[in-house]
């Protein structure tokens, strides 16, 4: 038999959707409030034009703040209409009509699909980018954040040869007391140390007063320098790392940086590692936050809808700070990256059971 969406269907995707799109609207407004007053004395500035401010920030902080908090205003449209459409007994009716809950979730879980997809694609694809843009105004004309220099890096440049620097500057593009070391099979065959070494363009360096020993054996050869160009597969953001850097990564993107930067043995990408599976289990909170939403709110309490929504907006928050709480094991080492990213929504999966099995039928 051939499934067909029927008129309640319909409307119950407008209500959602719309509620959905009207929620982003006005917490984005109220967000966008509260960060030009923050800000405002740095765009005041004569230095920071208008049209940065408008098309380089705002025009992406807009999108970047909504999906972010896309679940938040997922699970806020849910228990808003839900509980408008319970209030006015409405759900009552159509569990009455002989509906059951089970089909009244189709078009709700066909939103929170069209939510999610939506989402992931922004998250994976369109967003990043833009963040680029956004980022380096931030660093540009607010708060410089980049990252400027680095101490005791060590990291694979190819199988079997391993580079260290002492110090790198990028400001100067200067690395200091730097050694390069080349192994066979575990066995030291030849070492340089510099005093420094400069980043000239993608892959090419030029390495100042050095020293190369060469050995075979007992005998060990022994040249030296003041200037030499050489091929490195190695550039400065593989160990230059900011804060922000993980969110101007698309997910192809992020899974090469992750896979290239663990094969170097270069360490602090968890989070990296966490924005990576974040994008993966947001897909999957999309539909665990509708149905604890739906759940919650479709039955017609003493409370009304403002109980509803002081609930929904409890168990919301909750989420947030739970995904905050596992990141940050994250990035002490306590749990995996791809767990920290799962388990609110395995502990909310369980939530999500128990209130469907207690919704009205």
């Amino acid at each position: 038999m051939k499934f067909r969406l029927k008129k309640i269907d319909w409307y119950i995707i407008k209500q959602f959707l719309g509620t959905y799109i009207f929620a982003i609207a006005l917490i984005i407004s109220i967000s966008v409030v509260f960060d030009i007053n923050e800000k405002i004395d740095k765009f005041l500035q004569p230095e920071v034009p208008l049209k940065a401010i408008i098309f380089d920030y705002y025009f992406n902080f807009v999108p970047y703040f909504a999906n972010l908090f896309s679940p938040l205003f997922t699970f806020i449209a849910v228990i808003f209409f839900t509980s408008r459409l319970a209030d006015k007994s409405e759900i009552i009716a159509m569990l009455a009509s002989g509906m059951s809950f089970k089909r009244l979730m189709v078009p709700y879980m066909i939103s929170a699909t069209v939510i999610a997809v939506g989402t992931f694609i922004l998250n994976a694809f369109v967003i990043p980018p833009a963040n680029i843009t956004r980022i380096d105004f931030q660093n540009k004309y607010i708060k410089d954040k980049k990252i400027m220099d680095a101490r005791n890096v060590q990291l694979e440049v190819e199988p079997g040869i391993f580079a260290y620097f002492d110090r790198y500057d990028a400001r100067a593009n200067m690395g200091y007391r730097f050694s390069l070391e080349h192994f066979d099979k575990k066995k030291l065959i030849s070492r340089l140390t510099a005093k420094s070494i400069k980043y000239d363009s993608l892959y090419q360096w030029t390495i100042m007063d050095y020293i190369i020993r060469d050995f075979d054996g007992m005998y060990e050869k022994i040249s030296e320098g003041s200037r030499k160009d050489t091929s490195l597969t190695i550039v400065p953001s593989d160990f230059l790392i900011s804060e922000n850097d993980c969110e101007t990564m698309t997910s192809p993107q992020l899974a090469t940086y992750i896979s290239r930067q663990k094969k170097r043995g270069i360490g602090n990408i968890q989070t990296f590692e966490i924005e990576y599976h974040k994008r993966y289990a947001t897909i999957m909170a999309s539909y665990i936050l509708t149905i604890i939403g739906a759940s919650l709110s479709s039955r017609k309490i003493k409370g009304g809808m403002g109980l509803n929504i002081g609930i929904g907006l409890g168990l919301s928050f909750s989420y947030i700070l739970f995904m905050t709480v596992t990141s940050t094991f994250a990035i002490s080492g306590a749990v995996s990256p791809m767990v920290a990213a799962w388990i609110p929504n395995v502990v909310y999966t369980f939530i999500a059971i128990y209130l469907y099995r207690r919704a009205p039928r």
